[in-house]
Parts: C-alpha cells; structure tokens; sequence
C-alpha cells in the first residue's frame, strides 16, 4: 500500500474512536507496518498480513483502549506479541511509558528494531515469562496500568496482570466478543488477587461487525505475596 492510501485510511478509522494523527506519527505507523510486514516473512508475528487489516485490526483496534489511560502515566503490555496495543499507544501518545513483555525473544528482537527505526523513546522490552515478570520486586505492583490483548481467558489473565499493577492502578482486558462466561468463572480469582471489574465496554470495530470487550479491573488492594505462582501453574490450575 502506498503511503497516501495508508493515511487516507488510519484517519477515517481513527475519527470514528476520536483519534487525529500528526504526520509524524502517520509516517511512524506506516513504517511500523512494512517492518511487520517484511519481519513476518522470517518469523510468525501474525496472521494478519494485509494492509488494511492491519491498520483495523491492530492499529486502530490497540487505539481504542487510548481513553483510559491518563497523560504521564506508565502502562505494562503483556504478551504484547508484534507489540499490540502497546507500540500504537507509545506512537500516539508520547506521554506515556510503556514497557512490553514477551517470552519470546525473536519477538523481542522485533520489537527493539521497531523501536529503533521509529525512534520511539520511553519505551522498553522485557523478554521473559509473565509469571516470572510479576514475582520480580522491580516490576511488581509498579504500573500505572497493565494491559494485554488475546493472552489468556479472564481468570488466567488476571492472576498475570493483577500483581503487576500499583494498588489504585487498573488492568486494562482487551477480549473478543463472547464475556459473560468469563466474568462469572473470574470472580473469584480476581477478588482473591485484590482487583474488582469497575466497567465493561463492548464496542464493534468501526465500520465492521467485529466485536470487543474491554473489562476493566480496578487494583483496590495488594496482591497476596504467593501470587503470581510459578510458570505454567495459572494455565494449568486456574484459580476458582
């Protein structure tokens, strides 16, 4: 896709969830997409391959957690993958720090030429396991807001993101569009790791008929020091 065609594009999707770009920052993400593109060939970093969809799928989907998150703020994406939501907030909002979070370090590699080429700053990458992440006393109930976006189900992904958040912060849940079942199954899961769901926003991706939700957990009091528990145990002892 030629450039002209690709900021036609990001502005009409980004009016529709009140988003204006700068030219900078169209530049950024159309380089940012021909690296997805180009690194894809060598290793998988996602399915989603054409121009258009990425700009909907990932782009403009990572965009519409943006409202939430308050200027100056420092937000941790976890299993942030090709870098989503994390990389298009740090581009749009320069305000924020974001820190991204993956266990795999070809994908890491990825990310820091991403970096590097946008010449993004304020941002950093942290290749490890989450379980791993959220024992560690650096970055434990350290942030802001913490984040991810097709990582796990509910109550797997809130004893991963819970212990990571300050007390007073939240965690941001980017999910597809079946909920219910989830949020009942997690309730206790989260109420047990000191989050409380304050909202849930369903929405559909703009001109399509793509669902999301966006639950949103409020850190309301510390997480209990045993909590992460050790790689592989959320997943395969979901706690009820």
């Amino acid at each position: 896709m030629d450039i002209n065609k690709f900021k036609e594009l990001m502005k009409f999707y980004a009016e529709k969830i009140d988003i204006v770009f700068d030219d900078k920052q169209l530049n950024q993400f159309y380089d940012y997409m021909n690296l997805l593109i180009e690194w894809n060939k060598k290793i998988n970093l996602t399915a989603i391959t054409e121009s258009e969809e990425i700009i909907l799928k990932h782009f403009i989907d990572s965009l519409t957690i943006n409202k939430y998150i308050e200027k100056n703020k420092s937000i941790v994406d976890v299993g942030t993958g090709a870098g989503f939501p994390g990389i298009p907030l740090k581009i749009y909002r320069p305000d924020i720090k974001v820190t991204l979070v993956d266990s795999l370090n070809k994908r890491i590699n990825f990310l820091n030429n991403v970096i590097s080429e946008l010449e993004l700053e304020n941002i950093y990458t942290v290749h490890g396991r989450i379980e791993d992440f959220g024992r560690n006393s650096k970055y434990r109930e350290n942030f802001d807001y913490v984040t991810a976006r097709a990582v796990a189900n509910l109550t797997v992904l809130s004893e991963y993101l819970i212990p990571i958040s300050k007390v007073g912060g939240k965690c941001i849940c980017m999910k597809g569009s079946n909920v219910e079942d989830e949020l009942e199954d997690s309730s206790k899961a989260i109420n047990i790791l000191g989050g409380e769901i304050c909202k849930i926003d369903k929405f559909e991706l703009p001109n399509t008929n793509i669902s999301r939700n966006i639950v949103i957990i409020d850190k309301i009091r510390s997480t209990p020091s045993k909590y992460p528990r050790k790689s592989g145990i959320p997943v395969k002892e979901p706690l009820k």
